[in-house]
């Protein structure tokens, strides 16, 4: 209980933070009096703080300024907030109407009214704006929404005109319906118009205009458009748009509007055929206006010559040239049961000229909102509806001439007005006096009085104008008022010149009459009151004579039905001065307004009274979660229940009042307090609630799994079984197959190995591929194959040994060819003959031996000049006489052989001289070497050659010699006096030499 106290104090606290100027409802003034009521009102607007509260009604005073305050970021700030939540603005009663229809799923009505300049048509703007935003959007809905805010713009340049008092002044009533879905979703919207003030069409005040779509055409017309439509790019040409002398205002763009008009048209679904034929009617009343009448001798009305009907007929109103001139000078007149013509006079002609005019245009409006209508009709069926209305209708009007139109005006706001007197302040009584609530009967003007003054049936001054209009005989204006002295002379609030006491009489015309509106006193001219009335087209244009005043009663009456079946929500719009200075508060003004919009009285019924009452059903129902002993049910009657809630939220006694049938607060703030604790509330029973059902849902949810996982776990093991047992029969199978093709390995192929001697096969290819050899001279690596691969083992060693010569062979260079070609030349003469060859195959032979810091004299390489060096090599000789060592080098040229000591040539030796030993030398190499080596040295044999196999190849390669294997030969050693050569007996070659010699010939062979 202390919590809900704290809170509804902290609620109390911020509601009076946030009056930073003034006080933002005015309920909360400590004293409700007009003084205290315009003080407070004039100490916001000078914070340009335009919107104050009374209770629910908005207050709205214009700054006839632009303010920031109606942007994206506002629209947002407003979304879903308590209506005292944020300082006052009309985006918070727009939004808690809109909540409150989809809560308690009723219709509403918002009800904007003031006097004209009071900003009533823009605060309907803002409206619309505010729900184009806020309310769910998708691409039909969007639709929907950009038709209505587009139905203003085209409303507003056919509807509106510039007045004395306004720049954008709505010349006809406007309520529409805004239809909702139960989601709240804008689906559709339709709209009522209410007397359209026809006569500007043919005259206009001085300072006022015509509707603002003739200056929009003429100004912003395309060429080819004005062309077409006979027209000419300045309004002092046409005598409709002149009469004000104000055609062109500095506050109005006429060619911006235009396209915004063009562009709404559009959006609308008005299709490009229409919207030229409502252009051609617009252009046809500005022709008209130029038609001017002379009078023949007769004093007959005829047509100036300079009216071109051929083309203005046909052309733009699709009739007749002769029967539109018949028309606009003759009357039908009937004589027994014949028709003749009657021709007019000038005056005449005019009126029905301008009869016509009106009664065009008139009609175009009308064409026009059906046309709205239909765009914007609701296409979504089977879904349930509700409807926010707004009411935009002109305000309260009284000039220094007052004629029909401010009448029925004037009439519509005490109609107005008599509504929100039943809603607002009797109904109010009456309901606590239903209720048996105590509280202090507040007195308030009941303009019944007024509106029986003007619509009461026989007895009513439209009915008396109807009568006038039908009485046979010559009824004229002043007939019509002598009329009204008859029927009505005693009453109080209606007085005339020949009525009223000597004072009064001297602010009275002759012709005129007063009637006291709850808003003052209004002195109405009557001259034209019978013709408008009658809104008469002579029988020839249109045959039927219409009532203006009593079809708008009746309109009147429709309307003010549809709203008392509505929940009303109110905004009151002032006027803050006269000349529309921006910051200007005329205190005088605005107390006039504040006195006849009855704020007043409201203020006192909401200081008296109690701001909120509701059924106890309804109210226990809704904040039952508040307090334990009556959630979640309450068993006993709902007013018990309430009474238990209400003391435990730590209501005081003075701010509730208990009802028959109903509770009743007194203060907003106490309802909106209680608010916050439900929404505080909805939020913990919400997570309570989500709480318990997912855990019912994960149980549930929980159960569900464990019964489809004991299913799925016994299908699968029974599947798993399955192919266990499939796969145990096919291993045993093929075991048996295995063991089989094993034991018959040996035998040809058959069924019954032929699968076993696949398998070794792939087997053994398998493990070849992984132990391949990975070099030419690697024969040690490859796998011994199974008896069935022998053969194909074979081929493939063949083929893999052909793959890594050819890898080898296509990486050998030039330089190792030539070098390995050399290395198979000794190796066909050395390999297996000489012990020492096998470690001699790893050194590569050089190009020669003599180089670097070893070179050949240059003597001796002039005198072999004209021989090409082929190899060269150094060596050491050891004398036959005491071994002593001696250098020598041993050049090979292309011919011959030297040994070079030094700068000498010690020996040449001719390739010719061996060759000349024949084929035996060639086939018997061992004694070619030894002839060589006696014919080099000449005796001395004993000789040291670090490179001697590579000098033996380089040798036989020079000679040019083809060694080619002969019969196997053998030679012998002996010793002997003298060293000698010869054959033996047994084919051997015999050398007698000492003993040093038998040593270097056996090394060197």
């Amino acid at each position: 209980m202390y919590l809900v106290v704290q809170g509804q104090l902290d609620m109390e606290g911020a509601l009076t933070a946030r009056d930073r100027v003034g006080i933002q409802d005015f309920v909360l003034l400590d004293e409700t009096t007009e003084t205290a009521f315009l003080s407070n009102l004039k100490k916001r607007f000078s914070e340009d703080l335009i919107y104050t509260y009374i209770g629910t009604l908005l207050v709205s005073v214009n700054p006839y300024k632009e303010l920031d305050i109606y942007n994206k970021k506002q629209m947002d700030l407003y979304m879903g907030v308590n209506f005292f939540e944020l300082p006052p603005h009309i985006y918070a009663l727009a939004d808690n109407a809109y909540h409150t229809m989809l809560t308690e799923f009723n219709n509403h009505f918002i009800l904007i009214s003031g006097e004209s300049g009071a900003g009533k048509t823009e605060a309907s703007k803002k409206i619309l704006q505010y729900y184009a935003v806020s309310c769910p959007s998708t691409t039909l809905l969007d639709t929907v929404r950009d038709k209505m805010l587009m139905s203003n713009p085209v409303l507003e340049a056919f509807g509106n005109a510039k007045t004395l008092k306004n720049d954008n002044s709505s010349r006809f009533g406007k309520y529409m319906d805004i239809q909702f879905d139960s989601q709240g979703d804008a689906v559709g919207g339709h709209i009522l118009n209410y007397l359209l003030e026809k006569s500007r069409v043919v005259h206009q005040n001085h300072g006022e205009r015509n509707f603002h779509i003739f200056y929009q055409l003429v100004q912003g017309g395309e060429e080819d458009l004005l062309h077409q439509l006979g027209l000419e790019r300045d309004c002092q040409h046409y005598n409709y748009l002149t009469q004000g002398e104000c055609a062109i205002v500095s506050s109005i763009n006429d060619k911006n509007d235009w396209k915004t008009v063009k562009n709404a048209l559009n959006v609308i679904n008005i299709d490009e055929t229409d919207i030229n034929h409502l252009f051609e009617i617009i252009a046809s009343v500005l022709h008209l206006g130029n038609f001017h009448f002379e009078s023949n001798s007769k004093g007959q009305a005829i047509l100036n010559s300079n009216a071109d009907l051929n083309y203005f007929s046909p052309q733009l109103l699709g009739v007749n040239a002769e029967t539109l001139r018949k028309g606009l000078t003759f009357r039908w007149i009937e004589v027994k049961k014949d028709e003749v013509l009657s021709p007019f006079t000038t005056d005449h002609a005019i009126y029905a000229r301008d009869a016509l005019a009106k009664a065009v245009y008139g009609r175009t409006f009308t064409w026009l909102v059906n046309k709205i209508n239909e765009s914007m009709e609701n296409t979504v069926s089977g879904r349930l509806k509700t409807v926010i209305g707004l009411l935009d209708i002109y305000g309260f009007e009284v000039f220094n001439l007052n004629s029909f139109e401010q009448f029925c005006i004037n009439y519509c706001n005490e109609k107005l007005q008599q509504l929100f007197i039943q809603l607002t302040l009797k109904s109010e009584q009456e309901e606590y006096e239903a209720e048996n609530i105590e509280w202090e009967p507040v007195q308030f003007f009941n303009n019944k009085i007024i509106c029986d003054l003007v619509e009461e049936r026989h007895r009513g001054i439209i009915s008396i104008l109807d009568e006038e209009c039908l009485r046979p005989g010559d009824a004229t204006d002043l007939t019509f008022l002598e009329r009204l002295e008859e029927k009505m002379g005693s009453h109080p609030h209606f007085v005339t010149h020949r009525l009223a006491d000597k004072m009064t009489r001297k602010t009275l015309e002759r012709g005129d009459f007063r009637l006291l509106h709850y808003a003052g006193e209004v002195t109405y001219c009557v001259v034209g009151f019978l013709d408008k009335n009658n809104d008469l087209l002579y029988r020839n244009i249109k045959d039927v004579s219409l009532h203006v005043a009593t079809q708008f009663k009746s309109s009147l009456l429709k309307l003010t039905e549809i709203l008392m079946a509505k929940e009303a929500w109110y905004v009151r719009c002032l006027k803050s001065n006269e000349s529309k200075q921006p910051g200007k508060f005329d205190e005088a003004l605005i107390r006039h307004q504040v006195k006849y919009l009855g704020l007043m009285e409201h203020l006192r019924v909401r200081r008296a009274g109690f701001a909120y009452r509701r059924r106890y059903d309804v109210f226990l129902q809704r904040y039952k979660p508040l307090c334990p002993a009556t959630w979640p049910h309450w068993r006993g009657e709902p007013a018990d229940g309430v009474e238990v809630l209400v003391q435990h939220l730590g209501y005081l006694p003075h701010e509730y009042k208990m009802g028959r049938t109903k509770i009743f607060i007194r203060h907003a703030r106490t309802l909106f307090a209680t608010e916050d604790a439900f929404e505080r509330c909805k939020h913990e029973l919400a997570t309570r609630l989500q709480a318990k059902y997912k855990g019912y849902k994960a149980k549930g949810e929980f159960k569900k799994q464990k019964e489809a996982a004991t299913k799925i776990e016994t299908c699968w093991r029974g599947v798993q079984a399955r192919k266990e047992r499939e796969k145990r029969a096919w291993a045993v199978k093929v075991i048996k197959k295995f063991i089989k093709g094993y034991m018959t390995r040996g035998e040809a192929k058959s069924t019954d190995n032929s699968e076993y001697l696949a398998f070794v096969r792939q087997s053994y290819l398998n493990r070849l591929k992984d132990k391949l050899p990975k070099t030419v001279l690697d024969k040690t690596t490859w796998l011994t194959p199974p008896a069935v691969m022998t053969e194909t083992s074979e081929l493939l060693r063949k083929i893999h040994s052909r793959l890594l010569v050819r890898r080898y062979v296509r990486g050998i260079t030039p330089q190792k060819k030539a070098q390995l070609q050399l290395k198979v030349i000794t190796s066909n003469i050395f390999k297996g003959k000489k012990d020492s060859y096998p470690q001699s195959i790893a050194q590569p032979f050089e190009k020669t031996r003599i180089s670097g810091y070893i070179y050949i004299n240059v003597k001796v390489l002039q005198m072999i000049r004209n021989e090409q060096i082929k190899y060269s090599v150094p060596v050491i000789k050891y004398d036959r006489n005491g071994f002593k060592p001696r250098p020598r080098q041993l050049i090979l040229t292309q011919t011959a052989a030297y040994v070079v000591e030094e700068a000498k040539i010690k020996q040449r030796v001719l390739y010719t001289s061996l060759k000349g030993q024949g084929k035996t030398m060639t086939k018997q190499f061992p004694f070619f070497l030894f002839y060589f080596a006696l014919l080099l040295f000449q005796g001395d044999l004993v000789m040291q050659c670090d490179h001697l196999f590579e000098f033996l190849t380089k040798l036989i390669c020079n000679q040019g010699i083809e060694i080619q294997a002969g019969k196997e030969s053998a030679v012998d050693f002996t010793t002997g006096q003298e060293p000698m050569v010869y054959k033996g007996k047994n084919g051997h070659l015999m050398v007698v030499s000492g003993p040093v010699m038998m040593i270097i010939l056996r090394s060197l062979m």
